[in-house]
């Protein structure tokens, strides 16, 4: 699986979370300063949420300072669902319920230790198959058509 990986700053958080990832032998691709590349978060948000659109990679990491600006931009591409996440409780109901394709920290208030928790929960919860489920993912991308004309 390849993942993309953005920020607008790089930290130890981002440096953490970059190592997490390749532990689980997952492919990465990276964004903004993370690949030596002095961007805004805007344009992070948008090239890792493309690359998720696009197929380039399968699925996609986003940190910002809070991380709502960079879940807002993510989620402006057809097809992205970025889910800001705090713990792993959430990061597990993004997956489940909304079938979350990109996983947005805020650098101000994720731990290293969080930060593990939610890439564990995330990576090995699947997107949910019940009823309400797939119900849900349907009127989330029926208002996204709609919008996107």
């Amino acid at each position: 699986m390849k993942i993309a990986i953005g920020s607008d700053e790089k930290t130890s958080l981002t440096d953490f979370v970059i190592k997490e990832i390749k532990k689980k032998d997952y492919e990465i691709k990276l964004f903004g300063p993370l690949a030596n590349k002095k961007e805004e978060y805007v344009v992070v948000s948008r090239k890792v949420a493309e690359s998720v659109a696009n197929k380039e990679c399968e699925e996609g990491v986003l940190f910002c300072w809070t991380g709502t600006g960079a879940s807002i931009v993510a989620n402006k591409i057809p097809g992205i669902r970025a889910a800001l996440c705090f713990d792993a409780e959430s990061a597990k109901g993004a997956r489940r319920w909304n079938h979350a394709n990109v996983l947005v920290m805020s650098l101000r208030l994720t731990s290293e230790t969080l930060a593990k928790e939610m890439l564990d929960a995330w990576f090995s919860t699947p997107y949910g198959k019940e009823d309400f489920d797939i119900r849900s993912v349907k009127k989330i991308n029926e208002i996204e058509r709609l919008y996107n004309k």
